[in-house]
């Protein structure tokens, strides 16, 4: 499968458990919805990441790309209940960064 490099540097990050690699995939005004949050800027996307990473240790394999959509879709285990999960990350990109990202669960 083909992936943006953005995309596969931010699953190295997620998979590393790296937060600042991760928040180094995003624009400084990027904005991240996931479980019904918004986090807005890099320092609250960071903060958000840091405690995800912290609690669940989270694993993200990609499982299809639609570019035309900038749709990735991707299997998440951890130490969560009903791991694991199938995800849709839907990008938008500014440049080579992530502007904006939405995390919902199929």
């Amino acid at each position: 499968m083909k992936l943006p490099q953005t995309i596969k540097d931010l699953i190295d990050a997620q998979n590393n458990s790296d937060s600042l690699a991760y928040v180094a995939c995003f624009s400084e005004e990027a904005t991240v919805k996931d479980e019904g949050k918004t986090h807005r800027g890099k320092q609250e996307i960071k903060n958000w990441i840091s405690k995800t990473n912290e609690t669940f240790k989270i694993a993200m394999k990609p499982l299809d790309y639609f570019e035309g959509q900038q749709l990735l879709k991707a299997e998440i285990s951890g130490n969560f209940p009903g791991s694991p999960l199938m995800l849709s990350y839907h990008f938008k990109f500014k440049d080579d960064t992530i502007s904006f990202l939405l995390i919902d669960q199929d």
